[in-house]
């Protein structure tokens, strides 16, 4: 998020900023909880959620480093609109909204790396959105799939999510999903081991989610 700026601003930001340790399972934060900070994820992994009233949980995104969370919070410091767990023990630096005010005090860009950033995550949940209206369950599969092994160029990517967890992003149930992963697994594109996912064939996933091949 950062990397545009000055050495010396990436230093300050670095100064100001508080190191945070979760253990795997950790709630970083719950929604509706004061938005006071930006998280930015040093190692690890953590899901981003949604609770519905019947307490059906529907995960939204993994973020791995050198991704952020609570963007939002950086501009208008209002309530956490969704919930953070750490699916991995995980090590984070913690930026205060008090801090980042300060700091663009004398740094007027920091605007423009928390509005690119913006940009960013309007961009990526409008493509989900997308996704629900237009991929069939195994489209949104494949998708998700693609997605989390990043951009990666390994023959083989490993995915430390388990199929309830596939689940909950993809937005299908449990035995839907299950079914989808033997069909890609029946076809060469993936295998599972325990709780985790090894994909063999990006390209492959990639087609059945409707994305060009790169």
């Amino acid at each position: 998020m950062f990397s545009g700026l000055e050495p010396e601003a990436r230093k300050r930001i670095a100064s100001v900023s508080v190191p945070r340790q979760y253990r795997r399972g950790q709630l970083l934060f719950v929604e509706g909880d004061p938005g006071e900070s930006l998280i930015m994820i040093r190692s690890g992994a953590v899901s981003v959620f949604r609770t519905a009233p019947t307490g059906e949980r529907a995960m939204l995104n993994v973020m791995r480093p050198p991704d952020v969370l609570g963007e939002v919070s950086l501009l208008d410091g209002s309530a956490r609109s969704a919930s953070a767990e750490a699916i991995e023990d995980t090590s984070a630096m913690a930026l205060s909204r008090v801090a980042f005010i300060d700091l663009v005090h004398a740094n007027p860009r920091m605007v423009d790396v928390v509005l690119r950033a913006m940009g960013l995550l309007v961009r990526r949940l409008t493509d989900q959105n997308a996704d629900h209206v237009f991929l069939d369950l195994p489209g949104r599969v494949a998708k998700t799939l693609v997605r989390l092994a990043g951009n990666s160029a390994a023959a083989m990517v490993t995915i430390e999510l388990n199929q309830s967890q596939l689940a909950e992003m993809a937005g299908g149930s449990r035995q839907s999903v299950n079914q989808a992963i033997g069909s890609f697994a029946g076809r060469g594109w993936l295998r599972t081991e325990g709780r985790r996912i090894v994909v063999t064939d990006v390209p492959a996933l990639r087609r059945r989610a409707g994305l060009e091949d790169k």
